[in-house]
């Protein structure tokens, strides 16, 4: 059985870390360079670096700072915010990023997941859905949460699994920094129904929150931002915490 991953994520806006509730009322949390080097001195499995206004800004990620988190680790590398053209990942790609994050881009322009997969192929197009759970369902969420879709996050999660996403980030606008653990249904249930893995992403408070996410939502990986920049949780710790409960990752 594959190794299940943790995955901390760096939300970067105006060059530093920052880390909210829902999706607002963002805090600093520190350097992105330092903590993202932290990170892979500390055994993390991979990281992700999203620009998280590039997109409602309408600008493209700052390729610097991409630069220098990655002179920085040695573990796979994902970056998102404003990639919306093939151009995008190759800038990406070549200041040292090893996968790419979509989101909005690919909801406006769903062709977008198949050119990146023919492209560089799919292992490189993590397509990243922000959703929110209301009277209607789970509703899929553009420019960093700030405006509904029509799309279902299951129908939409299914058809860029057909389009060649390589995986899935599901970030729960719903659970979103309320520490109160991971959406473990709707997790468990596009497990069930896609064919690439799923990271989970929104809601991890506690050691706990990571194993349910594993053992009830059957994540291949789980995401964390705020437990890990603010000490709470350290990742050796989560890591032989996580073996001694029969989840395999690795030490």
């Amino acid at each position: 059985m594959l190794a299940k991953r943790i995955i901390p994520c760096l939300d970067v806006k105006d060059g530093q870390t920052v880390k909210g509730t829902n999706f607002v009322n963002l805090r600093q949390a520190g350097d992105p360079v330092e903590l993202g080097h932290a990170y892979s001195e500390q055994g993390a499995d991979e990281l992700v670096f999203l620009d998280i206004t590039a997109s409602h800004e309408g600008r493209k990620t700052f390729t610097n700072m991409v630069q220098r988190v990655a002179a920085e680790i040695s573990i796979p590398f994902t970056v998102g915010g404003g990639i919306s053209e093939l151009r995008d990942v190759e800038k990406m790609l070549s200041a040292g990023a090893d996968k790419v994050s979509i989101n909005s881009a690919a909801i406006r322009n769903p062709n977008l997941i198949n050119e990146i997969a023919n492209h560089f192929g799919s292992q490189v197009c993590v397509v990243a859905i922000d959703a929110r759970f209301d009277e209607n369902g789970w509703t899929c969420y553009l420019n960093g949460g700030r405006i509904p879709t029509n799309r279902g996050l299951f129908e939409w999660a299914r058809e860029a699994n057909q389009r060649g996403a390589g995986e899935i980030l599901f970030t729960s606008m719903n659970h979103d920094g309320v520490k109160a653990g991971f959406a473990n249904e709707a997790l468990a249930r596009l497990a069930e129904e896609l064919t690439i893995p799923v990271i989970a992403s929104g809601g991890a408070g506690c050691m706990e929150h990571f194993r349910d996410a594993f053992a009830i939502g059957h994540a291949d990986a789980a995401l964390a931002a705020s437990v890990f920049h603010f000490g709470e949780i350290g990742i050796p710790e989560l890591k032989k915490y996580l073996r001694a409960e029969k989840i395999n990752v690795r030490l």
